[in-house]
């Protein structure tokens, strides 16, 4: 039966902790999708502004199709209820008889039924029903967590398709033993938002609220985020708020998600500054809250924030620093919200009251492209701007290598100055899923570069102050591709990313095989770790080697509250590099020689008076090395071994 009035306006949310008051806004609008209201009661929300008359389809038990669905499969009614108007667009309908599973459809205007927009599970695919999900009978056992400070991430990419043969979130919490053994603080999981098929990197998912239901679906996801929590591992989740992915996307159906007034590289961009974007972005701060409360992440990482058009005078990216502020108050834990961005905008992440929008921290492209380009010598696309050690200097201690000045590529002026960031508000990387991914071949950099410029580069990474990420398998070598993969359904769907494809690596790669088709499964198997390798020859002293640099970053701990950037005390075009910068109250120089030639350096002149007594040094035999002629404590000249790194310290903090 349905039920209206005063209990479909304000239901009991018994399945989550959240209210409106943590949300920010000049007024608080209401949650959309479903809750259970009652031990066989379920209520809805919908917000459909276009609809004249909305009905709520109850799916008959059985005659569910074997696979995924169509857009015009016919599915059993068991019953239609009509659905309250609220104010501002808003449908409320509360159903009995109902348990958890159960599948539902909204039919707008009497047509065909479609899914819930904020539809927590989808289980035959973007085009089926929604099912309902009884959140409060997940039996969470870790019901406190406290997540490392942002200076103490260490994160760690992964995308749980690939991350295991099995590719599910049961799967994955098997490894994450490996992963604290490493060190890792920060689980970073691609986006899991339901998309079309059984393989796809997530950023072309439909429904922002559902996770994919291969994975292992809603209880998947909170038996990872516990299995995490009692390692002492924080989770960071990957959201796309710039656009959704093409196919199952029927969001238009019901509201004016979408705006024609800019468009994204993927497709229409979401509406956050036109008329009716108040309820868009209530849309999403229900979203962030869903994963809050009911799967208790820690942090989200913002897809591409360049493509999050809004020239509004309170930009939704700042709302959502202030939705943290509100949830810390609220529940005394504060996500981190790390933005995406190519532009190199500092602004992302100062506080508001010096002009920024309050985000946690930037991912920095700078010391990727800086240091890949000039490891491997490309100069295509966007690498053309890159391949100068002065590059890598800058990015590895000012973070940004390009801060205003003009880029050739981009044919303009390019990036800000983060000087007035504090050091742990940049990511830093050398690999991620996009620099990896979107390679014709999908090569990694362990199958690019020498294996002692891999462990120099792993020591410029872990041993700067920003906060690092790791993508999966890199801390081993791991040799097979991360290429790009999808399963659409629709034909000229798939026709068309094929098409793109190609079209994209002959402008970027011109002569070189093409990519692998994204569509086929092997594209994807191809793509998944081999764990096997990380304990045989190179690869496992690559693995120790990470696992030496991120001990040895905690225990100095470089990028703690008031750390100054550092400074670069020496470098030049032929590879040389030396870095000196504070490490709790200590003081760190590391030097790089990224050549394939030795070096003899002046280490006097760099020691300028101080006791430094080497801590690390990559060339050494049991770093798999080819021997070190470096000093134990520096003085007069030094012979540096071809690429390779040595860590020194003032003589206290050796131990």
């Amino acid at each position: 039966m349905v039920r209206s009035g005063e209990q479909a306006r304000e239901p009991q949310l018994v399945d989550i902790m959240g209210n409106e008051t943590l949300l920010p806004g000049p007024r608080p609008l209401p949650e959309v999708g479903h809750w259970k209201a009652g031990p066989d009661t379920y209520g809805f929300r919908l917000w459909a502004p276009l609809a004249r008359q909305v009905e709520l389809e109850l799916i008959a038990p059985g005659g569910a199709p074997a696979g995924e669905a169509g857009w015009d499969t016919a599915w059993p009614l068991a019953q239609l209820l009509p659905m309250e108007p609220l104010a501002d667009g808003y449908w409320a309908a509360e159903a009995t008889g109902l348990s958890h599973g159960d599948l539902y459809r909204f039919r707008l205007d009497g047509r065909t039924g479609r899914p819930d927009p904020a539809s927590h599970h989808q289980p035959h695919g973007v085009h089926g029903p929604s099912a309902l999900v009884d959140h409060a009978a997940f039996p969470w056992a870790q019901l406190e967590f406290a997540s490392p400070a942002l200076s103490d991430l260490i994160l760690y990419e992964t995308h749980i398709g690939a991350f295991t043969p099995e590719g599910t979130f049961q799967a994955a919490e098997a490894r994450l033993d490996d992963l604290v053994s490493l060190g890792i603080t920060a689980v970073q999981v691609m986006p899991v938002a339901q998309f079309p098929g059984s393989r796809n990197w997530g950023y072309d998912g439909a429904y922002p609220f559902s996770v994919h239901h291969d994975y292992g679906g809603s209880q998947g996801l909170k038996g990872f985020v516990e299995a995490c929590h009692a390692r002492g591992l924080a989770v960071v989740l990957d959201v796309v708020f710039n656009h959704l992915g093409p196919e199952g996307n029927y969001l238009r159906d019901f509201g004016l998600y979408f705006t024609d007034r800019y468009r994204t590289p993927w497709g229409d961009a979401l509406n956050y500054d036109g008329p009716e974007s108040d309820h868009v972005r209530n849309f999403f701060f229900w979203n962030i809250l869903h994963w809050l409360e009911r799967f208790r992440v820690d942090g989200f990482r913002l897809d591409a924030t360049h493509a999050v058009h809004d020239v509004s005078p309170r930009p939704f990216l700042g709302q959502l620093a202030e939705l943290a502020g509100r949830y810390r108050t609220a529940r005394g834990r504060e996500p981190f919200f790390l933005a995406e961005s190519d532009l190199n905008e500092p602004r992302l992440a100062l506080p508001p009251e010096m002009g920024g929008l309050g985000l946690s921290a930037i991912y920095d492209e700078d010391l990727h492209h800086g240091v890949h380009a000039w490891l491997t010598g490309e100069r295509k696309a966007y690498y053309q701007d890159y391949g100068r050690m002065e590059h890598v200097a800058k990015a590895a201690t000012r973070g940004f290598a390009y801060t205003g000045q003009y880029s050739a590529y981009r044919r303009r002026g390019h990036g800000g100055d983060p000087s007035r960031l504090p050091v742990s508000a940049l990511v830093a990387f050398l690999q991620n899923h996009d620099q990896t991914g979107n390679r014709a071949q999908g090569e990694r950099l362990a199958s690019l570069v020498d294996f002692e410029a891999l462990k120099a580069a792993a020591g410029l990474l872990l041993l700067a102050p920003f906060v690092p990420m790791l993508f999966m398998g890199e801390e081993y070598g791991e040799e097979n591709p991360f290429l790009y993969f999808i399963s659409h359904n629709d034909p000229e769907l798939v026709r068309a990313v094929r098409a793109g494809r190609l079209e994209e690596f002959a402008r970027f790669h011109d002569g070189q095989t093409p990519p692998p088709d994204p569509q086929d499964e092997e594209t994807f198997r191809n793509s998944k770790l081999a764990w096997g390798k990380r304990s045989t020859g190179r690869h496992r002293f690559l693995l120790d080697w990470h696992q030496k640099l991120i001990a040895l970053r905690k225990r100095l701990k470089p990028g703690r509250e008031g750390t100054p950037w550092p400074m670069a005390l020496a470098h030049d075009e032929q590879g040389f590099l030396a870095v000196e910068g504070m490490c709790g109250p200590a003081r760190l120089l590391c030097m790089f020689n990224l050549s394939q030639a030795s070096r003899t350096v002046e280490a006097g002149g760099l020691a300028r008076g101080v006791a430094w007594g080497k801590i690390l040094d990559s060339a050494e035999t049991h770093w798999g090395g080819p021997g070190s002629a470096m000093p134990t404590v520096l003085r007069g000249k030094a012979v540096f071994s071809p690429w390779s790194m040595a860590a020194y310290a003032r003589e206290e903090v050796r131990s």
